[in-house]
């Protein structure tokens, strides 16, 4: 196996098609241990989803509501591609082998323990967050909020590499990085708001208010995560076709506008909604 010190090839110049790092577009080969196993984790929580999809659809029941098969569905699916398409980001990120494999195996593990715990209270058909009915209820809720947590400050760390350090790759590679981890962040501080508006909610006795607080912040908590997926590979399938590296970035440009475009959308319904 390749023995990397560090996470990329050179970025290049913006005129030339640096090589970057091996990816799961690229095959397999170079793929550290720690990226293999966050690939399969990654699957297996996308499997869940779909499998509690078929669930929702044999049992039935509503697609709303604080209990509902929606969230093992969303959240199995949700986790799932953002665990791998953080494992493949981050190889164009340049920072040490040793942090980045330390950074991956808490995200993996905390992806396995957010799932986890809204699939077992799914199955108790008892609300996963803000639920401080029971001991173990209260358990469950406090242990996807500390989750929570640091899930932000594992991708904060890798958000802020992104800016510290010009990326590697492709043509268009760097500003869709850090386009997208810059609007990574503004899903993590919405997600963070909704985890602290509903605790504080919950524990000063309005526990449905908790529930429905959430409801503004979701569509903008939902397109922010996912932009780090979106641009990165818009970029990495410019880089399969003939177009000037020019031409590339600015494609990759105009879709950064976009995404942010649609961002400041749902946050302007988020304040008006709240």
């Amino acid at each position: 196996m390749e023995n990397r010190t560090t996470a990329t090839a050179p970025a290049g110049r913006a005129g030339g098609d640096a090589p970057g790092p091996r990816t799961p577009f690229l095959g397999r080969h170079g793929v550290r241990r720690v990226e293999r196993l966050c690939y399969v984790t990654g699957a297996a929580l996308i499997a869940s989803g779909l499998v509690h999809l078929v669930v929702l659809l044999v049992d039935g029941g509503s697609w709303d509501g604080p209990v509902s098969w929606r969230k093992p569905v969303t959240f199995g699916l949700s986790f799932g591609l953002t665990l791998i398409a953080v494992v493949w980001v981050s190889s164009y990120l340049r920072m040490g082998a040793r942090a980045r494999t330390v950074l991956l195996g808490l995200f993996a593990a905390d992806c396995v323990l957010e799932v986890a715990g809204i699939t077992v209270q799914a199955w108790r058909h008892v609300p996963s967050h803000f639920n401080m009915e029971t001991a173990f209820d209260t358990g469950v809720s406090m242990t996807l909020a500390v989750g929570g947590a640091g899930l932000v400050a594992v991708l904060a760390t890798l958000s802020a590499a992104a800016f510290l350090r010009r990326p590697g790759g492709p043509p268009g590679m760097a500003l869709a990085l850090r386009a997208g981890c810059g609007i990574l962040v503004v899903g993590l501080l919405s997600g963070a708001a909704m985890i602290a508006r509903g605790v504080y909610l919950t524990r000063t006795g309005h526990q449905l208010a908790g529930y429905a607080s959430t409801a503004s912040l979701k569509p903008l908590h939902g397109i922010s995560l996912h932009a780090v997926l979106v641009l990165p590979v818009l970029s990495r399938l410019l880089a399969m076709t003939s177009w000037s590296p020019h031409t590339r970035v600015s494609v990759v440009r105009a879709a950064a506008g976009c995404y942010a475009a649609a961002v400041a959308a749902a946050l302007v319904w988020a304040v008006a909604a709240y």
